[in-house]
């Protein structure tokens, strides 16, 4: 067989090859590219993750406690190499900058210039090396390292902190002894500097250089930080001074692999669990807890995605079988034809291997390469991608091996009845199905795996769906054509009984594997969506939550004042309190329990106004005042512990006033109740009995269109001074501002940054490649009855069948056909996300809250658009195949019918 042979074979069937080649290339970019998608969009994700956590939390930093007697500062710079190099391979390579400071305790310091502004001032001195690369001198210079007793220390001081105490370059300070029986320390203030970036890493060591710590109370100092060489600590150390040691690591973006994330976490746990007591110091980090959530959420991301890469590559798989069997199909005459002339049955299939080795490899290969110029990491995909280059390669002899060499009858004659093989293939197929999901549901998933199981699921119950459809299909079909039989015209009932007699399996199985994953991309999106809704109004009932301490009653009717506000009500939350069985305060020993203050219907006037649909219970919405206990609503862990404890009602405290309240609704998430608060007491503000000293708001929901939130803090924050600074309860401060949270600043976060990027693609892609494929799998149903509709077409157009009512009958037939695959698909695309998406853990992108998958109207009009598009692409397929064919020849002698 020479070679020359094999490439006229390929030239002479060039579309049928150049469909094989098409489909292997896709399924090899798609093994060989989506990796590197996947890990450029996660690694995106990382860095999004990262720099929107505080920078402090990706330091490992291993200090020491303040003692004396050591070695000099000068000599432990060098651990800073010798604690890297002992760190795990993944974790050392991750580290973008490292800092040493040694320091002292704070001590008392005096002078002649604090003296005069009357401050009380306790100082500490720390050793940055490298600060003169980092900060800027505004005045003076920078300390140097003296070792001379005699000199005072040269001290460099933030030059804001310097001014504000009334210290310059030149000013002369005591700092004094650790001890009665050592001497001062005197100092000089050498230099006044500013970072040339505040946010650099080097300032972020605690206490901190550039910020002073407010005392606490009245006869408290202020604590500052002064810099100095490291060569006067060891001046000072050898002095008997006490020092303190700190070798701080920051982890870079750019040096995590997203890839190796697992391990770069487990190298940060095994330096935790280290035991460094023999050298002396602790390790303090929180970087392995900032990682480990983006690694849940990647593992899920990874998961979802590997079910609807599974989807989209079955659906691959059987377009290929189904390209391979239908130039088998076309080529049946030349294999029987070498049988007539002695050939083997090998001959055939060598035949098609030596054709699908011209074509196939070149097509995958090029798919790879083309694969690799996608931006991103490259994934651990070879040997997925050889072999299912390997299983294209095989497709085309095994068809060519499955053509029948006799003469064939009627290939649009069914049976009710199938063959009992069949019959047995297809109950094995729908048990297997069940049996999966069955062992799926118990199993479980591990989060970030990939497993085999969780992949083939949706593969199976798309297929076990198929054959029950193959199944029940003809049956309604039939009657609808006896129906048809009783009309008048023949487009009715000719186009039905062609409906009803045969149906081709694969392709029916390939159409609903492709619906089918694009309905699981719509459903578990919408349903992340929805719930994502869901979680910001349960945080923001409104259009934004102002939280402070106590605000003024009046402060409600400023807002409202306010351009673009439409409603405003106000809330009281208190802190986690014992609840009381008396009123004399008995505790009920029952364990914290949070209590807040609504008033039912103006919070549902205001998240009506704000277009929230908010479930506020009747007690709390009908509650009026009257003796007795004020009707509640409680969580249910605080239900059951009042039953448990035999008590029919229980007392709490709101600002200092004591109220009686009875549970009449237990509700499991009530709105502004934290996500992590699972014991709460919800009482009706409306009906509190009347008190000398009413509760006051902690906070207001306001409702409102293009309202400024910079004026929602203004109004909040003047509310809470003249709250604090008026009336009989007034504070020595000023207190924090408010803070102010929208529906949708908390809907953005939610939905942005971290591995949602990649969810997003999963979802786009799978929905996107599953309506196209679900078109080219319904071209091919078309394309395998087309050369029978053709010879029936040819023969009623001899009776006077006209154009129009062709067409007619060709969508008379086609309709149930493309709807059942259509219906089927979007069916088992409802279904999976119910088996599946309690196990793919899903709430890492929900702020922790479970999806709720459920019907969405907007899915039956996707189905119908999706069924209408494609039995249109079925009438423009059939049109342009009978242009092609030739209708008027189909009916030559010898013609296969």
């Amino acid at each position: 067989m020479s070679i020359g042979a094999v490439i006229r074979r390929v030239r002479a069937h060039g579309g049928q090859f150049l469909l094989l080649a098409a489909l292997t290339l896709v399924i090899a970019l798609l093994v060989g590219g989506v990796p590197r998608v996947v890990n450029r969009l996660a690694g995106q994700g990382l860095r999004e993750h990262l720099a929107a956590a505080p920078a402090a939390r990706l330091d490992l930093t291993y200090s020491t406690r303040p003692f004396a007697g050591g070695p000099p500062p000068s000599s432990r710079a060098a651990e800073l190499d010798a604690l890297q190099q002992r760190m795990p391979a993944d974790v050392r390579a991750a580290v973008a900058h490292r800092w040493y400071t040694a320091q002292t305790p704070a001590g008392r310091v005096t002078g002649p210039d604090l003296t005069r502004g009357n401050h009380l001032v306790n100082l500490g001195l720390r050793a940055m090396p490298g600060i003169e690369t980092v900060g800027t001198l505004v005045d003076g210079r920078w300390p140097d390292g003296s070792a001379d007793r005699e000199t005072p220390v040269p001290v460099a001081l933030p030059a804001d902190l310097a001014g504000r105490f009334q210290l310059r370059v030149g000013s002369r300070l005591v700092l004094a002894a650790p001890d009665p029986q050592s001497p001062p320390t005197p100092l000089t203030v050498v230099g006044l500097f500013r970072p040339v970036d505040p946010a650099d890493g080097s300032w972020d060591a605690l206490p901190a250089v550039l910020e002073v710590i407010e005392p606490e109370g009245d006869a408290e100092p202020f604590v500052l930080v002064g810099v100095v060489a490291v060569g006067a600590l060891d001046r000072l150390a050898v002095e008997g001074r006490p020092m303190s040691f700190s070798w701080r690591y920051r982890l870079g973006v750019d040096g995590i692999d997203v890839r190796r994330i697992d391990r770069l976490v487990a190298g940060v746990q095994r330096l935790a669990r280290a035991d460094n007591s023999g050298t002396g110091t602790e390790l303090t980090q929180g970087v392995d807890v900032l990682l480990r959530e983006f690694s849940r959420a990647v593992g899920s991301a990874r998961t979802l995605l590997a079910v609807i890469t599974a989807g989209v590559l079955a659906t691959l798989a059987g377009l290929v079988v189904l390209a391979a069997a239908s130039t088998a199909r076309r080529r049946r005459a030349e294999f029987v034809l070498i049988r007539a002339r002695g050939g083997g049955v090998t001959t055939g299939l060598r035949r098609s291997l030596a054709e699908s080795l011209l074509v196939v490899p070149p097509a995958a290969g090029l798919g790879w390469l083309l694969g690799g110029l996608l931006p991103g990491a490259p994934g651990d995909t070879g040997p997925l991608a050889v072999g299912a280059t390997a299983l294209v390669t095989l497709a085309l002899p095994v068809a060519t091996l499955a053509v029948p060499a006799g003469v064939l009858g009627r290939r649009d004659l069914g049976r009710l009845r199938p063959s009992a093989r069949r019959a047995t293939t297809e109950a094995a197929l729908v048990l297997l199905a069940g049996l999966a999901v069955v062992l799926l549901r118990r199993r479980g998933l591990t989060p970030g795996e990939v497993d085999p199981l969780l992949v083939s699921v949706p593969a199976l119950v798309a297929v076990a769906a198929s054959v029950l459809a193959l199944r029940l299909y003809p049956w309604p079909v039939r009657l609808a054509g006896r129906l048809a039989a009783r009309t008048r015209g023949s487009v009715a009932f000719l186009g039905t009984a062609r409906a009803g007699r045969a149906v081709a399996a694969t392709p029916l199985v390939v159409v609903v594997l492709a619906v089918a994953t694009a309905a699981f991309c719509a459903v578990v999106a919408t349903g992340i969506e929805a719930t994502r809704d869901d979680v910001a109004t349960r945080a923001v009932p409104a259009d934004a939550l102002i939280r402070g301490d106590r605000l003024a009653p009046d402060t409600g009717a400023a807002l409202e004042r306010l351009p673009g506000v439409l409603a405003a009500t106000g809330l009281a939350d208190g802190p986690a309190q014992r609840l009381a069985t008396d009123a004399d305060g008995t505790d009920a020993r029952l364990r914290d329990t949070a209590v807040l203050l609504v008033d039912g219907p103006a919070l549902v006037r205001t998240a009506r106004a704000a277009g929230r649909d908010v479930p506020v219970p009747g007690p709390l919405r009908d509650a009026r005042p009257g003796a007795g206990p004020v009707p509640a609503v409680v969580s249910p862990a605080v239900a059951a512990d009042l039953a448990a404890a035999g008590l029919r009602s229980a007392f709490v405290t709101v600002q200092g006033q004591r109220y009686e309240f009875m549970p009449t609704r237990t509700v499991a998430d009530f709105p502004l109740a934290g996500p992590d608060t699972t014991r709460y007491v919800v009482l009706p503000w409306q009906a509190l009995p009347r008190r000398d000293t009413p509760p006051v708001p902690t906070g207001f929901l306001v409702a409102g269109d293009r309202f400024d939130a910079g004026a929602l803090r203004q109004v909040g924050d003047e509310g809470q001074h003249r709250y604090q600074t008026g009336g009989a309860v007034t504070g020595r401060e000023r207190p924090r501002g408010v803070a102010v949270q929208t529906w949708t600043q908390t809907r953005l976060r939610l939905g942005g940054g971290g591995a949602n990027g990649l969810l997003a693609f999963g979802f786009a892609a799978g929905a996107v490649a599953g309506g196209v494929l679900a078109l080219l799998a319904i071209a091919f149903t078309v394309l395998a009855g087309a050369r029978a509709r053709g010879a029936v077409l040819s023969r009623l157009r001899t009776l006077g069948l006209s154009r129009r009512q062709w067409r007619g009958l060709l969508l008379v037939e086609l309709t149930p056909l493309v709807g059942v695959s259509v219906l089927t698909g979007a069916l088992v695309g409802v279904l999976l996300p119910v088996l599946l998406t309690p196990l793919l853990g899903l709430a890492a992108f929900t702020g922790g809250t479970p999806v709720r998958v459920g019907f969405a109207p907007g899915l039956v009009a996707a189905t119908v658009g999706l069924g209408a598009v494609a039995l249109g692409f079925a009438m423009a397929v059939e049109a342009l195949n009978n242009r092609r064919m030739r209708l008027g020849e189909v009916l030559r002698l010898g013609e296969e019918s």
